[in-house]
């Protein structure tokens, strides 16, 4: 379900993974249930890429096509591109910017004998920079501590590669969820250290056995 179709249902509170992503799909959903009448949205999301500037490190989130507009920042525009996969007629998208402010992207991962919700909060910048070759809807971000350590944490703890990209619920909302459910949570914010993570990730195989 590539573009436009995806991203209203999203708009719409409809839960999305893409590539079948069912975890990460349910995520959406609830995370946009959780946040219903606050500012802000919550979206499909991806690392796209990474821009190493050693002064000024950020991580491009987006995806093929599938980013929900509720995050949008200003205008969105309605557009119609070749996409080199699929063997589909151009597909239409909404394509945006996401606005800056504090974020979370938030992983649930299956690691065999439970699950585990991976949380980093980030905060996301003012998108500035053109990208014509890149005509889909994207968000810029800060992982916290820091790029080198905020990415670092998240391949120890098992991040996936898709997560929920959330701008109004913050790492207590989902502390409360996983208590409910009797999740494990890993939190990675400003105050993460590598030899901390490392503990409370060896801990942790002890209390969720």
């Amino acid at each position: 379900l590539p573009g436009i179709g995806s991203q209203r249902m999203m708009a719409a509170g409809y839960g999305y993974g893409g590539e079948g992503d069912w975890k990460t799909s349910a995520m959406v959903h609830v995370m946009k249930v959780m946040a219903n009448g606050m500012k802000g949205g919550n979206s499909f999301m991806e690392d796209y890429t990474y821009h190493f500037d050693p002064k000024n490190p950020m991580v491009l989130g987006s995806h093929m096509l599938e980013i929900c507009p509720s995050i949008a920042d200003g205008q969105v525009k309605c557009e119609v591109h070749p996409l080199g996969i699929g063997g589909k007629e151009d597909p239409v998208r909404l394509v945006f910017n996401g606005s800056a402010g504090p974020a979370l992207n938030v992983s649930l991962i299956d690691i065999g004998n439970r699950f585990r919700m991976i949380v980093n909060e980030v905060e996301a910048v003012e998108v500035t920079q053109e990208f014509p070759k890149l005509p889909t809807a994207r968000a810029l971000w800060k992982p916290q501590p820091s790029m080198e350590i905020g990415l670092q944490s998240w391949i120890l703890a098992g991040g996936a590669h898709h997560t929920v990209y959330s701008q109004n619920l913050t790492t207590e909302y989902l502390e409360d969820l996983t208590d409910m459910l009797g999740i494990e949570l890993v939190v990675i914010d400003k105050s993460t250290t590598i030899r901390q993570l490392k503990s409370d990730l060896r801990m942790n195989e002890v209390i969720f056995k």
